[in-house]
Order: structure tokens, then C-alpha cells, then sequence
């Protein structure tokens, strides 16, 4: 009998197979005889399947695809052992690391449920979460220094449909979510390659401009918030494509609507609140609220999840500092499409955001040629995690300051000013 995912007859197959299509050609710009590691939900075998063939058609050497599943996720918490809960699978991901290093990229599907975990003991998922951030680190340092060339699509899991459109029967609710998928990874049109391209350009003059006025800071104004975010000592803005250090360029988001670089480690100031919902790990985090001091958050707490939020942020030394900032207009595509993804990779490209944890080392001037020391030195920040919450909304400003003092209008009411 063949495996037949119940969401695959709801979901258009000839988008489907573009979406592969541009994770191989555009996300990924797959090289001939490059291995690739895959990671994803087993409901997502379909567009597995469909990639592993664009892949194969692009030269690929092997392709090595590793599935999580909900219920094998949920027997943990329901019957592990409460010391398993310290521990991660360090064996896979040093693998995946080696194999980093040998030059095989790297694609991830996203698209598990992100209430899984609500209803576990927030103690057993904040280790968990902590030891699984330890073990990932070889291979997050590859993705994160971008060593290689590396992407994430998502596919429309029925369980994270149905958190999306809870009132609609799950039929429904999944064809929805891929039309939204569809729309937001610009497959709906008749040639997706060269809407990629445009777009790319479009990221490219902004992020062209940000980095010809040179801002010290940034200034965020808004209804819980004023922040100011000190910028890395020569850092670099980027959007779009980007070259990773094998001199492949590659779109590691889809989608993506953002421009975004490093922040100074020590230089962020003041307090921020979140303006959608953070989906980590299979909690909702919600209604945040911090408070920085010296790049710092001193302060921390939320309506929904703030125990676990508190875990992550005692990660490590890092996990309280930023390591990315990223300007997104209020009327991007996925902002007007009026849906709440509960997903960090769409949620993200409707609204400013930034991240807590380790930096981007490309987001600096010869990024690639900078050693660790270097970028500390720099203000960039170093930690186990990275991840991104939305700070953004039609109702906050940003000023550029320039190190003399000046401002410049960035953006106001989420705009482009």
C-alpha cells in the first residue's frame, strides 16, 4: 500500500511541484554533483518527494532526507524518562555538520504544529530545547556563518492548517494554507523564477540604500515600544539572494520580504513588545515584553508562554542579546494577506522583527574573511540559538541615526518613508 498524506488530494499539485522547483533553482541554486540533507515534517513527503526529483534533475550527488512526526514527538513527553529530557541527538547533527563541511546543502520544510507542546510541562521543553540547541550547534554555525548554500519552505501540515483557520473542516482549512503558501513563495504566477528575480532586485536597492547612509543606530517608536538598536561596527545590510562563502548565491528564505543585518551586542537599549505571537518549539509565546540594558534584556515577560520564554533567554550568556535586525513594510504580501501564520518564516515577512541569539557573520563588510574574534570585536553576538519575534506594525516609526547625531526617517506608520 503506498503512504498517501491526507492533506496531498487538497493541495494543488502543479503549484506544489513549482514550489520544489524554485527551492531547487532559486532557494537553493543546487550545484551538480552536490550532496543535499533534508530536513521535515513525514507529512510533508509529497513536496519531499517532488524536491529530491527537481534535485536529482539539477545534478544533485545524493540526496539524504531525515522526517519528524507529531505523535513520535508527543511519546516523549508522554513516556520518556525525565533525565531524556537533558539530552539531544548530537550523533545526527555533528553528521549533518561533516557533511556541512564536505559541501552539501542544506534544505529544511517547515510546517509542524505550532501548538504541539502547549500542553506539556514547560520545564521538560525548555531543556529539551536547550539540549537539542547544544548538540545543533556544529551544524547551526555552518547555516548561520552561511558556509554553505541553504534554504526553508514550508509545506501545509493539517494540524498547523488547522491552528490557522481553526473554524473551517480540516479540508478546507489546508487548502487554504497552501494557496497562502503558494501566494507568499510567488508560485501562483506563470513563470516563478523570474518573479524571483525581480523581487531579489526590489530587496537589493533597499538594502543598497540602507548601506549607503551608514546608520549607528536604529530608533523604533511605537505603542509599548521605543528601542534603540545599535548597529555592528561595519556591518553589511542584506535582502534577498545572498552568496555563501562556496560562492554559491541562493535564497535561504522562501519567502522572504525582509532586509535585515547585525546588531551591536552591547548597544541596544530601552523596551520593545511583540506584535504577533512567537511560535517556538511548538509553544505560542505571546504578547512579549522586554527591557534592554547595555545589549542586554534585563526584563522579560509575556501573556502566553513566559516560562518557556525565560528558558530560552537563559539559553546562555547570547541568548539575551540580538543578533539580527530586519525592516519589513506593513504592506507586504503575507502582512496584506491578513493571516496570522503562527509560523516565525511567514509571520516575519509581514512585520519588523528581530532576533535573539547568534549573529549572521555575512551581515558585516568581508564578512567572510572575518574571524570569529573579529566579529565579537564588531559587536556581533554569539549563542547556541537565533530566533526571530516581530516588533513591527502600521502604528511604529524607525529613524535611522547617523553617528553624528542626525536622523533620517526609515520608516513611519510600518512604511517606507
Amino acid at each position: 500500500m503506498t503512504f498517501m498524506p491526507q492533506s496531498q488530494s487538497t493541495v494543488d499539485p502543479v503549484k506544489l511541484e513549482k514550489l520544489a522547483e524554485v527551492a531547487v533553482k532559486v532557494g537553493l541554486q543546487l550545484q551538480k554533483g552536490q550532496d543535499l540533507v533534508i530536513t521535515a515534517p513525514v507529512v510533508a513527503l509529497p513536496l519531499v518527494r517532488l524536491i529530491t526529483k527537481h534535485a536529482y534533475l539539477a545534478g544533485a550527488g545524493l540526496v539524504s532526507a531525515f522526517y519528524s512526526d507529531e505523535e513520535t514527538t508527543l511519546a516523549r513527553y508522554q513516556y520518556g524518562s525525565d533525565e531524556s529530557f537533558d539530552r539531544a541527538s548530537g550523533w545526527l547533527y555533528e553528521g549533518m555538520a561533516k557533511a556541512y563541511a564536505n559541501g552539501a546543502a542544506r534544505l529544511a520544510v517547515a510546517g509542524d504544529n505550532p501548538m504541539l507542546l502547549s500542553e506539556q510541562d514547560a520545564g521538560k521543553v525548555g531543556r529539551a530545547n536547550r539540549a537539542n540547541s547544544t548538540a545543533y550547534k556544529p551544524a547551526l554555525e555552518k547555516i548561520s556563518n552561511f558556509d554553505i548554500n541553504w534554504n526553508i519552505v514550508s509545506y501545509p501540515n493539517p494540524s498547523w492548517a488547522k491552528v490557522v483557520f481553526p473554524d473551517d473542516p480540516e479540508p478546507i482549512a489546508i487548502a487554504k494554507l497552501a494557496k497562502a503558501i503558494f501566494a507568499a513563495s510567488r508560485v501562483d504566477v506563470s513563470d516563478p523564477v523570474a518573479a524571483w528575480t525581480e523581487h531579489n532586485a526590489n530587496l537589493g536597492k533597499r538594502s543598497a540604500w540602507l548601506n549607503g547612509e551608514r546608520f549607528a543606530s536604529l530608533h523604533f517608536r511605537g505603542p509599548g515600544t521605543d528601542l534603540t538598536v545599535g548597529l555592528a561596527d561595519g556591518h553589511e545590510w542584506h535582502g534577498g539572494a545572498s552568496t555563501a562563502k562556496n560562492g554559491i548565491t541562493c535564497n535561504p528564505n522562501i519567502p522572504t520580504e525582509e532586509v535585515f543585518t547585525t546588531p551591536h551586542a552591547l548597544r541596544v537599549e530601552g523596551h520593545v513588545s511583540s506584535t504577533k505571537p512567537l511560535s517556538h518549539q511548538g509553544t505560542l509565546i505571546d504578547n512579549i515584553q522586554v527591557r534592554f540594558e547595555g545589549g542586554c534584556i534585563v526584563e522579560a515577560k509575556a501573556s502566553r508562554g513566559e516560562e518557556v520564554l525565560n528558558k530560552v533567554l537563559d539559553t546562555d550568556e547570547g541568548a539575551r542579546r540580538l543578533g539580527e535586525v530586519a525592516l519589513v513594510p506593513h504592506s507586504s504580501p503575507i502582512s496584506a494577506s491578513g493571516i496570522l501564520f503562527y509560523n516565525t518564516l511567514f509571520d516575519e515577512n509581514a512585520s519588523c522583527h528581530i532576533a535573539l541569539g547568534q549573529c549572521y557573520s555575512k551581515c558585516f563588510l568581508n564578512g567572510a574573511t572575518l574571524s570569529q574574534e573579529q566579529i565579537k570585536a564588531q559587536g556581533g553576538n554569539s549563542s547556541l540559538i537565533h530566533i526571530d519575534w516581530m516588533i513591527g506594525s502600521d502604528k511604529v516609526d524607525i529613524d535611522g541615526i547617523k553617528p553624528d547625531g542626525s536622523r533620517v526617517p526609515v520608516m513611519r506608520q510600518g512604511e517606507w518613508a
